[in-house]
């Protein structure tokens, strides 16, 4: 490591979300009442450019804090707006909270936004942009996905399938375009300038049914389309497939990922693109650790990938009171730092670190 900072939680968390300013929001997933969500100040020597050698205060800092009455599986900051916006079982309903101003160290809560036939549906995977007006994409189903202005709360678009399958994640890929992504893998792409249907966009490799598969996203970079930028999945089962949107009829690439003994759960599987470094990934939600890939080699051969970094940060804390190791939740990178990561796990750790450069582009 060339850095490594670690904070405790008072609860597991399932997700990170950076905000503007660097700030970072942490929220809990138990199944109790008192959830907390917090907004914390990372070290300071995460909010310069450049490394600034040892630093007295290497501690995340809590600027402002609430409670959610129901579990967060799903957080993300609105743009252009100083709201927050969560959802979580048992239904697909979302919250939206307002952060503090300066002189409040409270996350409030706002209002509820209860989703057409919410009752019943699982909780709704979530992406926020400001387009036309500050936008929520949600849904829980293929055929329960649209988009809410959150200001006037109004539905401004409604995706249409004759499919009802689960939801693994969704996002913006622009302010016009969808990118879906069904728990058993297919990816289905939505126009909202097109509302009739959807459009599949690539399949996955033949897999068992009980295989599960979340995707990761890179925003595109300045002067490049969204849809240029590869789309990765990740299965339960450590499958790694890249795909092309411009050219679904075939996959980019495909590998298998060095994890332990894969199932079919994957509650908190991930995967994510670096924003700062072509071609890197990085994955969790196997054990207490997260595999980095460089991706730039790989092939369509379906072989085993080699890590090029492994953070075993979480492991190495031991295992908790019901004697089982820690398992990574969430990972996430930071947004200008190109090796810098944030991870936690479900004992309530947070670790964020930086690995010394290897060879090659990475």
């Amino acid at each position: 490591y060339r850095d490594l900072h670690t904070f405790e939680l008072q609860a597991p968390t399932r997700l990170i979300e950076w905000a503007c300013g660097n700030r970072v929001c942490v929220a809990g997933y138990g199944q109790s009442d008192g959830n907390e969500i917090l907004q914390l100040i990372p070290p300071p020597t995460l909010l310069t450019k450049e490394t600034q050698g040892l630093c007295p205060e290497r501690d995340f800092k809590v600027e402002c804090g609430g409670f959610s009455e129901r579990p967060v599986y799903s957080l993300k900051y609105v743009p252009d707006t100083s709201l927050l916006v969560t959802s979580g079982p048992p239904n697909s309903s979302l919250q939206l909270w307002q952060v503090s101003a300066e002189d409040s160290d409270v996350i409030k809560p706002v209002s509820t936004l209860a989703t057409e036939n919410c009752t019943g549906q699982s909780w709704a995977k979530i992406d926020t942009i400001s387009a036309r007006a500050p936008w929520v994409l949600h849904g829980s189903r293929l055929d329960r996905v649209q988009i809410t202005e959150v200001e006037s709360r109004k539905s401004v678009y409604t995706a249409a399938s004759r499919g009802s399958e689960e939801l693994s994640g969704l996002a913006f890929l622009d302010c016009n375009t969808l990118l879906l992504c069904c728990a058993a893998g297919r990816l289905c792409l939505a126009d909202t300038r097109q509302p009739q249907g959807l459009v599949e966009a690539a399949s996955v490799p033949a897999a068992p049914c009980s295989q599960q598969w979340c995707m990761g996203t890179r925003r595109g970079a300045q002067g490049l389309e969204p849809s240029s930028q590869p789309v990765a999945r990740l299965s339960s089962r450590g499958l790694l497939t890249l795909t092309d949107l411009r050219k679904t009829s075939e996959l980019l690439a495909l590998a298998k990922a060095r994890v332990p003994t894969p199932g079919s759960d994957a509650e908190f599987l991930c995967v994510s693109w670096a924003p700062a470094l072509e071609g890197c990934l990085a994955i969790s939600g196997f054990d207490g650790t997260v595999h980095v890939y460089d991706t730039q080699s790989w092939d369509s051969s379906g072989r085993e990938a080699e890590p090029i970094f492994v953070h075993k940060g979480h492991a190495f804390g031991g295992a908790g009171g019901s004697g089982e190791l820690p398992l990574v939740t969430v990972h996430t990178w930071h947004l200008q730092k190109p090796r810098t990561l944030l991870s936690a796990a479900n004992d309530g750790s947070l670790h964020v670190w930086d690995w010394v450069q290897p060879c090659g582009k990475c």
